[in-house]
């Protein structure tokens, strides 16, 4: 392996509460009421975009109507809802030794705060979201992004997520996938990030 491509929410970050928070205060702003708890879950995997179709239907005037609400709310506030996750920063410094790191996550316009609030651009080379590809996940653009910026293989690269659409996305390309989490389906998993070296050095 000589590339390590990291999702955001669920991997380097529990952030359920942060985008929780972001997309009720969406749909306070539209008159409608907070999201039912299978909303609050399905939030978590999927981009922006398709949440708003989900919702209200592809394409349909109130879907329009979330997208412009939501591109007037800053998410800076939800920022210190975001937990990263345990031993995160010791994690990203031994895999930095060994392999090329990137971030390729469903997130928009929030991707390069992030790395720079949190202090991740000291490790990650490379970060790709929604607004640098075609199509989001469980479509492999990103995954391929990064394998074009790094100049590798398929075959030596890795992607690292939490979802069933993360497992579909590195299908997709090609490359070698770890769960992070409950994740039986998974035929290669950790329990955390400080896990991930031991089971890399297996691939």
């Amino acid at each position: 392996i000589e590339l390590v491509v990291l999702d955001c929410d669920g991997v380097l970050f529990e952030s359920g509460g942060a985008n929780i928070a972001y997309y009720n205060a969406v749909l306070a702003r539209l008159g409608r009421a907070p999201m039912t708890e299978e909303w609050e879950r399905q939030v978590h995997f999927l981009a922006s975009a398709q949440v708003y179709d989900a919702m209200f239907g592809a394409g349909s005037t109130l879907a329009e109507e979330a997208r412009r609400v939501a591109r007037e709310i800053s998410y800076t506030p939800f920022f210190d809802l975001m937990r990263p996750a345990d031993g995160l920063e010791e994690a990203l410094a031994t895999l930095r030794a060994s392999y090329h790191l990137a971030m390729a996550t469903n997130r928009g316009s929030t991707v390069r705060e992030i790395l720079r609030r949190f202090g991740l651009d000291r490790y990650i080379d490379f970060a790709v979201g929604i607004h640098d590809v075609e199509r989001p996940k469980p479509h492999p653009d990103m995954l391929l992004r990064c394998l074009e910026h790094f100049a590798v293989p398929a075959s030596v690269a890795v992607y690292v997520g939490d979802s069933e659409t993360d497992g579909e996305a590195a299908a997709a390309a090609s490359m070698h996938f770890v769960a992070v989490g409950e994740c039986p389906w998974a035929r290669h998993r950790v329990t955390t990030l400080l896990d991930l070296p031991r089971k890399l050095a297996r691939i």
